[in-house]
């Protein structure tokens, strides 16, 4: 019997929520270091330090970005199913400190669902790449037990404006730009009845502000450390803060210290994780978060700095003395960043490249 639009709730059809569904760090890197990344001399960055997308040298000197993201629906609604998942795609290329150029969609579709749902995921993905100024020009479809969306995108990036993950030095701030803590309220929303997710109860707020933070584009993010010369940025996704902040970390050669008090949350999440929610990505994420991180916080804490994020905001290394000018510039554009931590050099006192210690700094 086919699924209609007037009978389904999208985020039961599939076991996970958005990024939430990736490979858990152990298990990807279980696989990349037993298969030989790729190398040509025209490939500026590859699969070797787990950064956020590929960057191919053109015979012209600039540089080639791609990148590609696909989910299950982690919202009800289809529209902004798409919105997110386009936002999240493209989140990538500005964490290269690149712009989009155009993109293909990547779908997976049930063939007992209505297939007007997929014509509002790819209105929503539209109004998102239309807004970033890209072209969605096809893609690839296919029959599918769950229904998936994303998009491969491309961009383009001069060299002296690239960043990558593995460009952070020791002394620079580390400053967020979205507050964490969709996977929390999205995780609560799928298992919460629908009217209560739209009331103006403390879940509604928080599911509410999730949906803004995902749909919001990292564009402004990544001119802002491109114009204030950061030398490393990537953005939050499944892997949780901590994750990212370890592999950033852990590509470029240092530690680094995070503040869990200045970390920036979405409204209410906090009750939601005493109230047990928590998606499985953000669960693994904690307990493999024991190898790289020093310190101890509350397992509330904790969890939140583990959060599997869908499109959430990059975290950006650039110099201390211009930290407080990067907050406040993405500040007056709307964004919800901190300065939440300081980049040390690896060594005897503050462990390998990649370790993370919690705890408080100077005011």
């Amino acid at each position: 019997m086919p699924v209609t639009e007037q009978m389904v709730r999208l985020t039961s059809l599939t076991h996970g929520e958005g990024c939430a569904c990736k490979l858990s760090l152990d298990e990807l890197n279980g696989v990349l270091d037993r298969v030989a990344p790729g190398q040509h001399p025209d490939l500026v960055v590859g699969a070797g330090t787990g950064d956020d997308a590929a960057v191919w040298r053109q015979r012209d000197g600039r540089l080639l970005v791609a990148t590609t993201d696909f989910f299950p629906p982690l919202v009800d609604d289809p529209f902004t199913w798409g919105q997110i998942a386009a936002a999240n795609a493209v989140s990538d290329v500005y964490a290269m400190g690149a712009e989009p150029c155009f993109a293909l969609n990547l779908v997976g579709w049930p063939r007992n669902l209505d297939v007007g749902l997929l014509e509002q995921v790819l209105a929503g993905a539209t109004s998102v790449a239309d807004k970033a100024g890209y072209p969605l020009v096809g893609g690839h479809t296919i029959d599918a037990a769950q229904p998936l969306y994303g998009q491969a995108v491309i961009g383009e990036v001069g060299e002296r404006n690239l960043l990558t993950n593995a460009g952070a030095q020791p002394g620079q701030a580390l400053v967020l730009t979205k507050p964490i803590g969709t996977g929390i309220a999205v995780t609560a929303a799928k298992r919460s009845d629908p009217e209560a997710v739209e009331a103006d109860t403390p879940l509604g707020r928080a599911y509410r502000a999730a949906v803004a933070s995902m749909i919001r584009l990292n564009r402004c993010a990544s001119q802002v450390a491109t114009e204030f010369h950061a030398t490393a940025a990537t953005d939050v996704a499944g892997f949780g803060l901590l994750g990212h902040l370890h592999r950033l970390a852990a590509a470029s050669g240092v530690s680094c210290e995070l503040d869990p008090a200045r970390v920036p949350l979405l409204p209410g999440v906090e009750a939601l994780v005493d109230e047990g929610f928590a998606p499985g990505g953000t669960r693994r994420n904690v307990e493999q978060s024991a190898r790289f991180v020093r310190g101890s916080v509350d397992a509330r804490t904790r969890t939140l700095l583990c959060d599997a994020q869908t499109s959430g905001g990059l975290l950006v290394a650039c110099a201390e003395r211009d930290a407080p000018a990067v907050h406040a510039v993405l500040s007056s554009r709307g964004h919800d960043a901190a300065v939440i931590g300081v980049v040390l050099p690896a060594g005897a006192s503050t462990g390998e490249p990649g370790t993370i210690h919690l705890g408080a700094l100077p005011a």
